[in-house]
């Protein structure tokens, strides 16, 4: 069946299949780029076979698409830490919600919330605010006076681009150095959660235990 496939509908079917897992993807930014691949390769198509509506169709939605990255890009955002108790009543909602995508990333935290495990430590609870949208949540607990256990650090998939994490990281770190706090230590085996891990400053390290974990040391205040 393939081998009587030829290259010129190849490029129709690569098209095709990319548009298509673009629609399949929560993040707005991810669906665009997708959609930006896909419609070009469609239109490009279009041309060779000389279907002037395919090629002029996809070609404007490549342009939309364009268009929206760009404004996208070029938009400030407007971020705020919320301090929040752990006995929040939203912070429950929101775990409740994101419960199945959470545990992706963070096998069990939910339910060891839900369970009441951590009531006796001493948490860090955070909601990142941006553009008045919540969009993650950030949850440390102290093992040390100057070190900190990343216990959760979501974003919401609408905001799956860095800013969220590199805002919490890079620009709020006064956050942390407030309370004394000068290493942060978050552990994954998800290769997904390392790569973002490293996008953020952490390096991976072994502990005094012998164990794989992810290490960022904050940097002094100028």
């Amino acid at each position: 069946m393939f081998e009587n496939i030829n290259i010129i509908e190849w490029i129709g079917y690569v098209g095709s299949v990319i548009i298509a897992i673009s629609l399949t993807m929560s993040s707005i930014i991810r669906l665009r780029w997708f959609n930006l691949l896909g419609a070009s390769i469609f239109s490009t198509y279009g041309f060779i076979i000389g279907s002037m509506p395919v090629a002029f169709l996809n070609l404007f939605i490549t342009l939309i698409n364009i268009f929206y990255l760009t404004k996208i890009y070029s938009t400030k955002d407007y971020f705020k830490i919320l301090h929040i108790r752990k006995e929040n009543r939203y912070l429950e909602y929101f775990l409740d919600f994101y419960a199945k995508d959470i545990n992706k990333f963070f096998p069990r935290f939910c339910d060891k919330f839900k369970n009441h495990l951590y009531d006796n430590e001493n948490l860090l609870c955070i909601l990142v605010i941006r553009n008045a949208n919540v969009a993650g949540l950030f949850i440390g607990r102290k093992i040390s006076d100057d070190e900190m256990i990343v216990e959760i650090d979501f974003a919401v998939p609408e905001y799956r681009d860095f800013k969220t994490g590199n805002y919490v990281y890079r620009q709020s770190q006064d956050h942390f150095r407030e309370l004394g706090i000068k290493k942060l230590i978050s552990r994954s085996s998800i290769k997904k959660h390392q790569h973002y891990l490293s996008k953020m400053g952490f390096t991976e390290k072994l502990n005094n235990k012998n164990e794989i974990v992810w290490v960022k040391e904050l940097e002094n205040k100028s």
